[in-house]
């Protein structure tokens, strides 16, 4: 497969050491496939490429993001806002009808100081004399009623309920509304229900003199005016003019390119036009506006056109391969350029994967509410641990997703993933991954090797020591790696590779043969130092405290007639190593047989974490991201491991493991392991016990309080207790004093309670951290949004 040295071994010039057996770059290149999956069921790739996707806080996802609006003071209730509205209407209408019947006593007098005493008659009632009394009078009750209506409109609190029924129902509902209201307006207007018209008539009369109404042309136009007057404060409130012109732009000529045609929108590769590669970006510009490419494609063609610029070398060979093959350049070395199926959501520019909604609860900072929540490698990187019982969604929601997400990152050349579950586990299609290792299945094209790759019997013997007996609380497991060492070194010395399982469980069982063999290889190979060892091994076996009895026991469990074609070693034998991770991006899944050996699968996927900690520290290029996933890891963790963990994120590596209860880890281990993890998840079931945990883990906060007492008011005088009988009947509740004190205190994020019994049903509580130090609050979660 021809990838135009994007995956080429760094600093060697030498093609990449292979996995045993078939090796993952199996079938030959396709043809490219449909760019269907390239959002699935979204906008096109070109659009998908120029959606905005702005910096936010870890978790968020990016992709379309639009922050949520300031989050508005608690209001007055809907019931409070109708019965002050109608209140404050009731009381308008009362004193208007109190005054035009001349109920309210020196109604006059303002009126009286301000005009000749010839208008009226005598006395404090006394009422125009003239017609400019009467005309004075007309004016003095318009404008008294505007501030009668506007002083109710300010106590009712009218323009609240405005706000929240009518504006927020959108434009077209609120144009019909002030419509509806102008008309109203109007019919009142002209009825003369309410003083708009005399009065107007008359303040024009005063100022242009009464001859002006001789002239018919003149009459219309006042009475336009005070038609256009009177309708101009509803089109201002129903924004009429806004609704006309959206109307008009809908109606008008086809909506012109979003960019011109030579804009540097991101789908025209702008970063390869300014290095002077424009014949390579007009071919992939030409690839996305046809429809040739997808998301995996662009992802893959950015990482290696950042591969390229940091080595220049390999910069006309990423060109001349674009302009020969178009999208399908740098291909993954397994010829895929998509996975077969995708089950969640994916932005591959920012490599997140959305697995849910941050949920409109308490709990959570209000600009986070409702929000989509993403992982990416840069929370990856410093691992993840998620708690839930079984059914709760561990394996669906987040491992499935996270597994997804890596595969394509994987393909685009920017990661590798090892999968590691059950046989029959829910962690993808077959066709999903490069290579599929089945363990105790005769038809697994792929062997697991147990040394890891190595030829150091050091190192071999300290990581096979911890996935033996890291789990036994009384066993050493460097005593034990010593014991490993002192016979892993002499068998390979003569047989130039580490045993296989039969004949290391001889050795470790003390048979005489087996080591009388291999004590007379090494005297005839002249293996002195080797012999040493051999010899210092026979000598302590049988000891009190040896630990070769308990490594035999264990050793013996992949001993198994299941097992007999599987972990074979020997200059025929090509098993599959982890190290093939280091400068691969693979798709490995590892099956274990869970059901039908439950001991051995425990102690493999032991092996496996240990396996997996070492060799992602112990990478020179660190350039690729490796994650394993670890479906279940229940018995796994070992103090050696959590120590590994913790170094994962100095090394562009992560680990995803799940458990059913933290109490699947030994006790010891807890406070260490979940100190060791920068994201933890509680799902939905959890028991108290686990909640404690994680509540310890995700700590407390400063938090406002109010405390509100409430104070029955007694009143003494009449008028006040009718006062206060109304108010008992509009509002339901009796009169009361509130005394209010507000505190700051210190509380749980989450309490173990709330965790064990408040979380909905398909819901996680998740913290992450990014490998930088940027830390989100934990949030509830809902992995089905």
């Amino acid at each position: 497969m021809d990838t135009e040295g994007t995956y080429e071994a760094r600093g060697t010039g030498a093609a990449p050491p292979r996995p045993a057996g078939p090796p993952p770059s199996a079938p030959p290149r396709p043809a490219a496939p449909p760019p269907g999956h390239a959002p699935a069921a979204g906008p096109g790739l070109a659009e998908w490429l120029r959606t905005p996707r702005p910096e936010r806080e870890p978790g968020v996802w990016r992709y379309g993001h639009t922050p949520r609006p300031p989050e508005k003071p608690e209001g007055v209730s809907d019931r409070s806002l109708l019965v002050g509205v109608l209140i404050s209407a009731l009381c308008g209408l009362l004193l208007w009808s109190l005054w035009r019947n001349g109920y309210i006593p020196y109604r006059l007098v303002p009126l009286k100081l301000f005009t000749p005493g010839d208008w009226w008659y005598a006395g404090t009632f006394g009422g125009p004399r003239t017609i400019e009394g009467g005309d004075a009078l007309t004016v003095y009750e318009a404008v008294l009623f505007g501030l009668l209506v506007y002083g109710c409109g300010r106590l009712g609190n009218w323009s609240e309920i405005f706000r929240r029924h009518v504006v927020a129902r959108g434009l077209p509902f609120l144009a019909l509304t002030t419509a509806a209201a102008g008309a109203l307006a109007q019919l009142l207007v002209w009825k003369d229900a309410v003083p708009v018209v005399r009065p107007v008539l008359i303040l024009v009369a005063s100022v242009a003199g009464g001859e002006v109404f001789q002239s018919q042309t003149v009459v219309n136009v006042i009475y336009t005016l005070i038609t256009l007057g009177v309708l101009w404060p509803f089109a201002r409130l129903g924004r009429w003019r806004e609704l006309i012109a959206g109307r008009r732009k809908g109606a008008a000529a086809p909506e012109a390119p979003s960019a011109p045609p030579h804009a540097e929108t991101p789908e025209r590769w702008p970063e390869m036009r300014a290095a002077g590669r424009t014949d390579a970006a007009e071919a992939l510009t030409a690839e996305v506006r046809t429809g040739r490419m997808n998301d995996v494609d662009v992802a893959r063609l950015r990482h290696a056109w950042a591969v390229s610029r940091s080595h220049p070398d390999r910069l006309a060979t990423l060109t001349e391969a674009v302009l020969r093959t178009g999208g399908a350049a740098a291909l993954h070395p397994s010829g895929a350029r998509d996975l077969p199926r995708r089950t969640a959501r994916h932005d591959l520019l920012t490599g997140q994967v959305r697995i849910g909604n941050c949920a409109e609860d308490p709990h959570n900072p209000y600009a986070r509410r409702g929000s989509g929540v993403a992982l990416e490698p840069a929370l990856l990187g410093t691992s993840l641990l998620a708690v839930g019982p079984p059914g709760a969604g561990k394996s669906d929601r987040l491992v499935r997703p996270v597994v997804e997400s890596l595969a394509l990152q994987a393909l685009a050349g920017r990661a590798a993933v090892l999968a590691v579950g059950g046989a029959g586990e829910q962690l993808g299609p077959d066709e999903a991954y490069d290579v599929v290792v089945r363990i105790g299945d005769p038809a697994s094209v792929h062997d697991f090797d147990l040394y890891g790759g190595t030829t150091d019997p050091d190192e071999a013997a300290g990581v096979l020591a911890e996935g033996l007996v890291g789990d036994v609380t009384n066993l050493d497991s460097r005593r034990a790696a010593t014991v490993l060492a002192q016979l892993l070194g002499p068998y390979r010395a003569v047989h130039g590779h580490f045993p296989g399982v039969p004949a290391l469980r001889e050795l470790l069982d003390g048979d005489l043969d087996a080591i009388g063999a291999l004590r007379e290889a090494l005297g005839a190979g002249g293996h002195q130092a080797m012999l040493r060892e051999l010899e210092a091994r026979t000598r302590q076996k049988g000891g009190s405290g040896d630990p070769g009895p308990v490594l035999a026991d264990r050793i013996a469990l992949l001993d198994r007639p299941a097992f007999a074609s599987f972990f074979a070693t020997g200059p025929l034998a090509r098993p599959f190593s982890l190290r093939s991770l280091e400068h691969l991006p693979l798709r490995v899944r590892i099956d274990l047989p869970e059901r039908a050996h439950a001991e051995a699968s425990r102690l493999l996927a032991r092996l496996v974490l240990a396996q997996f900690t070492a060799i992602a520290a112990a990478r020179t290029d660190r350039s690729l991201f490796v994650c394993l996933v670890l479906d279940d890891a229940t018995h796994t963790v070992t103090a050696e491991t959590v120590r590994g963990v913790r170094r994962l994120r100095s090394v562009n590596a992560g680990a995803v493991l799940t458990l059913r209860t933290v109490d699947d880890v030994p006790e010891g281990l807890h406070t260490a392991l979940l100190g060791a993890v920068g994201c933890c998840m509680a799902f939905s079931g959890v028991t108290t016990w686990d909640g404690k945990r994680f509540a310890e883990v995700w700590g407390k906060e400063w938090v406002e309080t109010r405390e509100v007492a409430q104070h029955a008011v007694f009143a003494d005088q009449p008028f006040t207790r009718a006062l206060h009988g109304l108010r008992k009947l509009v509002t339901g509740k009796a009169v009361t004093r509130d005394a209010v004190t507000v505190r700051q205190v210190e509380r749980e994020r989450w309490s173990a309670s709330e965790l064990a019994y408040s979380l909905p049903t398909g819901h996680a509580v998740l913290s992450l951290t990014t490998v930088d130090g940027e830390h989100a609050p934990p949030l509830l979660v809902d992995l089905g949004g």
